[in-house]
């Protein structure tokens, strides 16, 4: 086997423990649908709708419909759980609202993007290498669950509380993070758009305060979302809340921020006026740019 090859087995494998064993802390007090905790059967269903969709995208080598899976993926989840709990409580319906209206926006605009633009440049290798293009859907499949883990546990709980400080609190969060990845994705597009940007770097809006304020902004939003279901959770249901550490983690050492930061230091990195955009701009929360 080629070394790629063999690293994307072991992604798979990595995705696939991971996911079980949040599948497994999760189930624990979870209402079941035919015996089965509904908890554990979302996450069979986040990797089985990525493997699915995989097939077609790989014979037909295309990316279109990579990021618009996911949102998919996340409403079919909400679906579910609505469906299949016949005692989802207020704060179940809360954190089901605010996922299904973040999945439609983002799954959308990412749609969009792609199709406007032709291609992801993420995947112009990789959906030619069947097993590396099969991980990323996977690990797709892993980041649904993972992320919406402590949510699940919680709209699934036969465990109920009434809302308080912490629904407050973490709604508040959630509305925060959610406007500012919405701004900072209007304000990116819309300078992509503009004919005179040519292929230059934005430094005004948000990105004038961070370099990558739509990451700060869902990392944000997913702690909002987690701290609504904290008081739901007990026992093992509380490993869930890795939830938004999961995409901190994710976001700014795995993808999102390294790769990109990468990728403009390839393009621009010998650019004096990049370099001192870095220099004063924060890189992922935002704060006054330096003088």
């Amino acid at each position: 086997m080629k070394p790629v090859t063999i690293q994307s087995v072991v992604g798979i494998l990595v995705a696939l423990l991971v996911g079980g064993f949040i599948a497994f802390a999760g189930s624990h007090d979870s209402v079941t649908l035919a015996g089965v905790p509904v908890f554990a059967l979302c996450a069979v269903i986040a990797f089985a709708v990525q493997w699915v969709v995989f097939i077609p995208s790989y014979l037909f080598q295309t990316e279109h419909f990579y990021d618009l899976t996911g949102g998919i993926t996340y409403l079919s989840l909400v679906a579910l759980v609505v469906i299949a709990n016949p005692y989802l409580d207020w704060r179940g319906g809360l954190i089901a609202l605010m996922v299904g209206i973040w999945a439609i926006r983002l799954s959308t605009f990412l749609f969009a993007r792609v199709r406007a633009d032709g291609f992801d440049r993420r995947f112009t290798r990789m959906k030619t290498l069947p097993m590396q293009f099969l991980m990323t859907w996977t690990l797709q499949g892993l980041w649904v669950f993972v992320t919406f883990s402590a949510g699940l546990a919680a709209m699934t709980s036969i465990a109920q509380a009434p809302l308080g400080i912490f629904a407050l609190v973490g709604t508040s969060l959630w509305l925060v993070g959610f406007v500012i990845e919405v701004v900072a994705d209007a304000q990116k597009r819309q300078f992509r758009r503009n004919p005179e940007a040519g292929g230059r770097f934005i430094t005004t809006g948000l990105w004038a305060w961070s370099r990558h304020p739509n990451y700060f902004g869902e990392i944000i939003l997913w702690v909002g979302i987690a701290l609504v279901a904290l008081p739901a959770l007990s026992g093992w249901q509380l490993a869930t809340l890795i939830s938004p550490i999961f995409v901190f983690v994710l976001l700014n050492y795995v993808s999102g921020v390294r790769m990109l930061e990468a990728s403009a230091d390839k393009r621009w990195g010998s650019d004096p006026e990049y370099q001192a955009y870095k220099t004063r701009t924060s890189v992922l929360i935002p704060l006054p740019p330096r003088m």
